[in-house]
């Protein structure tokens, strides 16, 4: 059995949760997702809590992995739409900054030119000094946003200029030795 699949999810006061053939809707304070449900699983919805079932009888090993995903998936959705995911960017090297116009977000990173990327649908970004902050209801889309930011412009291992996560270590590499000739 999937440790992860058989709890229940906990539906918080405001969120409104249905099922719709095989689509279920999450809706909330902060808006409204939707996910596809595979046909291995079933969705029971109760007054205060959403249970995953699979269907077979013999569990094989991807149904109790799909059950897990399942499960874990609604129960992302159910959190975003009433607190939301943030992730977040440093930009570290001389010169390099980025800025919000609009809905655009412009990055200097040592290039000849300016990057633009332009947000996708519910989500936000937020510039303050070198930390750069992305925002949603959608985890997979923030997480997706956040590493396109990052292959922008990685770090890089001699000084450790670049984009990186705020949580990220990078090592330092020691760059070439002069040796004397004596």
């Amino acid at each position: 059995m999937s440790r992860i699949g058989k709890k229940p999810i906990i539906i918080v006061p405001g969120v409104e949760i249905r099922l719709e053939k095989d689509t279920i809707f999450v809706k909330g304070p902060k808006g409204e997702l939707s996910q596809k449900i595979r046909p291995e699983m079933k969705v029971e919805i109760q007054e205060k809590d959403v249970t995953v079932i699979p269907v077979a009888k013999e569990l094989t090993k991807t149904d109790k992995s799909f059950w897990g995903l399942t499960r874990t998936l609604i129960d992302n959705m159910v959190k975003g739409v009433t607190t939301g995911y943030e992730k977040k960017l440093i930009i570290e090297g001389l010169g390099y900054k980025a800025a919000t116009e609009g809905e655009t977000l412009v990055l200097n990173v040592g290039y000849s030119h300016q990057v633009k990327v332009k947000n996708p649908e519910n989500i936000k970004f937020g510039v303050e000094k070198n930390v750069i902050s992305i925002s949603g209801i959608d985890k997979n889309l923030v997480g997706q946003t956040t590493a396109k930011i990052r292959k922008i412009k990685p770090p890089e291992p001699y000084k450790g200029k670049g984009i990186r996560y705020i949580d990220e270590i990078i090592k330092i590499k020691a760059g070439k030795k002069a040796t004397s000739t004596s």
